[in-house]
């Protein structure tokens, strides 16, 4: 026999011969645990009181059967959402039923009910759903406000990642201010940045404050080369922005934004002719723009004629064709706006009643 295995038979004695066969094997005593903690006790309060107001949402696609040609019902997604109010209106992401031919909505207690399109803002990517469910399964989410949150407070996303049911996370706003690209292609100011736990099914759902109110929709998290995976860095659309739009989209079932009456050039093209500014292309007939002397673009024999540059609208300066609407949706339409547009070397200040955009 070999050294090694006379040691590991030897070893093997060894502890044969320490074990005591008559000793008594009981689980260990349980010691007490005592009073959880405050903020422990306060973030479980939370969760049961708000966890009734999240849903899961399925985004089905409707296929043929190979045999028989009957439509079926395909899920190709999920995503989170909130209710609304106690008319069964839910709150989610543009994005997370981009696509859809159907969507059921799943509540706390597991009932399914089919859900309607009431409409949606892919620039703030947001959308809002209606279900038929009876008043007392519905729980509407508390509303906050996001104008006077501060950096370093606590946040608590409750949402179904990866179709994992009401999954709670926790963190805190890491910032404040940030800027995203929403589906429709336009930016979405003021976002809130947190490192609470978002991911692939979180997307519609409440970013909550300490009191449970929510402050924000999750919406989009920083991935590394587009991989999908959370480093931490999560962006929550703000509910004031949900606040204003949710109402129209149930009253109307899209946004009235005022507008200008003008079409603006995309800002690579500006740039290309020289232009720190929105350039403005085309001016409607009769809009409040054209009452009030604004310029488009024009084209002669020579070549193009550069119409006004507005570089400023109340004040606040516009260096980007994103920034127009970014301002003017902090107005109804029916303002009258003082706009300073860029003439050659000079500027002028105009006065423009802004009109309804759809």
């Amino acid at each position: 026999m070999s050294r090694p295995a006379v040691l590991s038979l030897a070893l093997l004695v060894l502890l044969g011969c320490s074990r005591d066969a008559h000793a008594p094997a009981q689980p260990r005593a349980v010691e007490a645990r005592g009073d959880l903690a405050a903020d422990e006790r306060a973030t479980i309060e939370l969760f049961d009181r708000v966890a009734p107001s999240v849903v899961h949402i399925t985004n089905l696609a409707l296929r043929r059967g190979f045999l028989d040609l009957n439509a079926v019902e395909v899920p190709q997604g999920t995503g989170s959402g909130f209710i609304w109010d106690e008319r069964g209106y839910v709150v989610t992401n543009f994005h997370v039923l981009q696509g859809a031919q159907a969507a059921r909505v799943r509540l706390v207690d597991q009932s399914e009910w089919d859900a309607r399109l009431v409409g949606g803002e892919p620039d703030k990517d947001l959308l809002v759903l209606k279900i038929d469910a009876p008043p007392e399964k519905l729980r509407p989410i508390a509303v906050g406000t996001s104008a006077s949150l501060k950096v370093g407070q606590k946040v608590f996303a409750i949402g179904n990642p990866f179709g994992l049911d009401n999954t709670l996370t926790t963190g805190v706003i890491s910032a404040l201010g940030r800027e995203i690209r929403s589906v429709g292609g336009r930016a979405i100011q003021d976002v809130i940045q947190t490192d609470a736990a978002i991911n692939p099914g979180n997307s519609g759902g409440p970013l909550l404050d300490s009191a449970g109110r929510v402050i924000g929709v999750n919406t989009a998290i920083y991935s590394p080369a587009g991989t999908g995976t959370y480093i931490g860095i999560g962006f929550a659309v703000p509910v004031d922005i949900v606040n204003r739009i949710v109402p129209q989209l149930i009253r109307e079932g899209r946004v009235t934004r005022p507008g200008l009456g003008v079409t603006l050039a995309a800002d690579t093209v500006a740039r290309r002719w020289g232009v720190e500014g929105a350039l403005v292309v085309t001016v409607a007939e009769g809009s409040g723009a054209a009452r009030a002397g604004m310029r488009p673009t024009l084209r002669d024999e020579e070549g193009y004629v550069l119409g006004d540059v507005i570089v400023a609208i109340e004040g606040q300066r516009v260096r980007r064709a994103d920034d127009v609407s970014l301002i003017l949706e902090k107005h109804k339409v029916g303002d009258t706006v003082t706009v300073t547009v860029r003439r050659g070397d000079e500027t002028e200040d105009l006065a423009v009643r802004l009109q309804a955009v759809r």
